[in-house]
């Protein structure tokens, strides 16, 4: 029987990405998608919340509510997962990237939050609600800083790589 991708099949290479490698991956994962799903916890246990995001090397951004329970999950616990994932369409494309975390949220009027607003997109959400372009987001801006990165594509196979890659910090 044909097989479309027979590099899938037999045993799973071990062999790691050199760290330049990963992180180019990573980042064309990060500047390719827009879509994440947030895990936080509390006391009533994990919550899951898909958000859009933007990305600012390794690190990804997103705005919400402050009362939201993500964001309530978060002061009360700032460790934070991050999925990030291209469309599936077979084993061949499978990518994604698993980011663990802290996050911290940034106030307008934070030293640190002007370069992070600057490669964050907010001008088409500005557009899509009829906003003003020249009064720019006065929301406070949540940053996930990763400590490690789960990294999965299974096209790394063809080239001898392990499909489940690690970064660490």
């Amino acid at each position: 029987m044909p097989v479309s991708n027979p590099w899938l099949a037999g045993p799973t290479p071990t062999a790691r990405l050199p760290r330049e490698q990963l992180e180019e991956r990573i980042l064309n994962l990060l500047s390719s998608q827009n879509m994440c799903v947030l895990a936080t916890t509390s006391d009533d246990g994990p919550a899951a919340t898909p958000v859009r995001y933007y990305h600012l090397g390794l690190e990804v951004m997103f705005t919400a509510a402050p009362r939201s329970p993500k964001m309530r999950n978060l002061r009360a616990d700032n460790r934070i997962s991050v999925g990030i994932f291209a469309p599936l369409v077979g084993q061949a494309s499978s990518r994604g990237a698993q980011i663990f975390g802290t996050a911290r949220t940034l106030e307008r009027d934070h030293a640190e939050v002007d370069g992070y607003w600057e490669a964050f997109r907010w001008q088409s959400d500005h557009v899509e609600r009829s906003r003003d372009l020249t009064d720019p987001p006065q929301d406070p801006l949540t940053v996930v800083t990763p400590t490690r990165i789960v990294y999965t594509e299974h096209w790394l196979r063809r080239e001898g790589y392990a499909p489940r890659q690690h970064w660490h910090l």
